[in-house]
């Protein structure tokens, strides 16, 4: 598919010329910092320099006084508390954190994750009929619970009380638990809205901290479970969050919990820098793999492990059941495309909407979000569980999904999600309407520009400006993600000095030596993932534009930068 070349703001240049020489840095890296609304030395400082301070007090949150409260209460009454939370890596770091963090002042304590497939997402009536034959008396539930009216109510009629630590968009109505910590409430005025799951519960464990006198860096141990759910949940790397992720990162890379050790070391990552794209593709899938395959409460085994041996148990059990999810999602996705491709009504929609009753719902997320990126529109991907249609729903950037499902509830059973990522569930009989009617909705809502994958550069440079200083300067911007991508840079006129080569296992990926005129003799390696299809152009000595990021290539001890390449233009 074509893709869309657009070269974002260049900022002020009085301001990025200010902010260049007051920084003495390189002017491509004053554009970026000025494109993230850093215009200052000072706020420079605070960007590339994220201290713990920073982090607000979490009692400006909503409900967070009630919260401790109850919660001090419980402990001093002695009663049984239950920490629920959802099967994903958002959910079982969540309970992993705060079941952790409590055990070591209260042993009365009990975990609970519900089943994937009997019992689906968020708080379910077998979790609090569980709680009840236990005489539990209170529940904090994480990354869960925000449109869980009945289920609360049903609650309370058995004497159970609630704490709701959410961070999914609220809806009108907010439950009637005992208190409801979510900052995306409409009445809550927490400073930052974008927190995760965890880091919810990380707030929650803070205001309980400050409360009952423990010492602030108590809770440093656990920001590596924070960084992990930060990075899996693809929440913004902004504000509040990339303080989190920074001394998450430092944590996982310095003294990692046991069980986020084992998964580090089966993922083949022991003996690098971790970064937050290694929990994307590395550590986050594993974690998730076991909700998907058999149950998530294996993976909070792993995480609240302090036993070695177990721990590099559980690794290779969640190694195996990442395996076979891998499998699993592979051969569905080819049965996926091969559906799309052999339907002319799919081909011409605006959405791709699919069922098969006997697909695993386990992996279905995971198809719908590699369908969006080979045909690049909004896709729901649905199987058949406990006698409903369910699954999952994906977005292309800039369109809110969540408002089109949201356009179609009345065909729904339940949904909940955010703009790019939803879960949702019907009637078998509602299938036919719900895909036309999600078709209708996205139609009059997309934008037409929204249809064509976008690279968004945000600057242009020369080959000569990467430098090891460049590059240096560049990795202060780290932790990458959402809102703080890696940045993008467009060279015009390069070429290859003649030993290009495709590589890969099926030949597919293009790898590149490229040079400028300008300085013919340094050269840049350069990567090109599935893009074989360019080398007979570029063989024959042709120049073209490259849009790339710069990385660090790390093989067999040496470390050189590298240019991995996300378009190619030709001239």
């Amino acid at each position: 598919m074509l893709k869309s070349l657009v070269i974002k703001d260049q900022g002020d240049s009085f301001v990025v010329d200010q902010l260049a020489n007051d920084l003495h840095i390189n002017h491509a890296i004053a554009i970026l910092l000025v494109q993230r609304g850093i215009k200052t030395f000072k706020e420079a400082k605070s960007f590339f320099r994220p201290v713990l301070s920073q982090l607000h007090d979490p009692f400006l949150m909503k409900d967070m006084d009630a919260a401790v409260n109850r919660l001090n209460k419980a402990i001093a009454n002695g009663e049984k508390i239950m920490i629920y939370g959802d099967y994903d890596v958002d959910g079982t770091t969540s309970v992993a954190l705060v079941y952790s963090f409590l055990s070591e002042r209260y042993k009365n304590l009990d975990y609970y994750i519900p089943d994937r497939y009997t019992e689906g997402y968020g708080i379910s009536i077998k979790g609090i009929d569980h709680a009840y034959a236990n005489k539990i008396s209170l529940i904090i539930a994480l990354d869960c619970g925000i449109k869980s009216m009945e289920k609360i109510n049903y609650a309370k009629e058995r004497e159970i009380d609630f704490i709701i630590c959410d961070h999914h968009t609220a809806g009108e109505k907010i439950p009637e638990a005992f208190a409801v910590l979510d900052p995306k409430r409409m009445d809550c005025s927490y400073p930052y809205k974008d927190l995760s799951g965890c880091a919810v519960g990380f707030k929650f464990m803070q205001a309980y901290a400050i409360s009952n006198n423990i010492p602030f860096d108590t809770l440093f141990p656990y920001l590596d479970l924070v960084a992990v759910s930060i990075a899996s949940d693809i929440v913004p790397i902004t504000g509040e969050n990339r303080v989190l992720a920074y001394f998450g990162l430092k944590q996982l890379n310095l003294s990692p919990r046991d069980g986020l050790k084992a998964i580090i070391k089966v993922s083949g990552i022991e003996n690098k820098e971790i970064e937050l794209n290694d929990v994307v593709f590395k550590i986050g899938p594993r974690i998730n793999a076991a909700g998907r395959i058999e149950s998530g409460k294996s993976s909070v085994e792993l995480l609240i492990s302090t036993n070695k041996v177990i721990a590099t148990e559980m690794g290779d059990l969640i190694n195996d059941y990442n395996n076979t999810r891998r499998n699993i999602d592979s051969l569905i996705t080819k049965e996926a495309l091969q559906l799309i491709a052999e339907s002319k009504d799919l081909l011409n929609r605006n959405t791709t909407v699919i069922y098969n009753p006997n697909w695993h719902k386990g992996v279905v997320g995971i198809v719908a979000s590699r369908l969006t990126e080979t045909y690049f529109r909004p896709t729901v991907v649905l199987t058949e569980s406990n006698g409903f249609i369910s699954g999952s729903a994906r977005s292309v950037p800039g369109f809110d999904l969540y408002h089109a499902i949201e356009m179609c509830s009345h065909l729904l059973e339940n949904f909940g999600g955010h703009m790019y990522a939803a879960g949702l569930t019907m009637k078998k009989e509602n299938y036919a309407a719900f895909s036309q009617k999600f078709e209708e909705a996205v139609s009059e809502t997309i934008l037409k520009e929204q249809l064509i994958p976008v690279v968004e550069v945000d600057t242009v440079i020369e080959l000569s400006d990467i430098t090891p200083d460049f590059y240096n300067e560049l990795k202060q911007f780290q932790p990458f993600g959402p809102e703080n991508l890696p940045p993008v840079f467009l060279t015009e006129n390069v070429a290859d000095n003649g030993s290009g080569r495709i590589v890969g296992n099926d030949k597919e990926h293009l790898k590149l030596n490229l040079i400028q005129e300008k300085d013919p003799f340094r050269e840049f390696p350069a990567i090109g993932f599935n893009m074989a299809s360019y080398y007979n152009y570029v063989s024959q000595g042709h120049t073209f534009d490259i849009c790339y990021h710069i990385e660090e290539n790390v093989f067999m001890g040496n470390t050189q930068l590298q240019l991995r390449i996300k378009d190619i233009k030709k001239d």
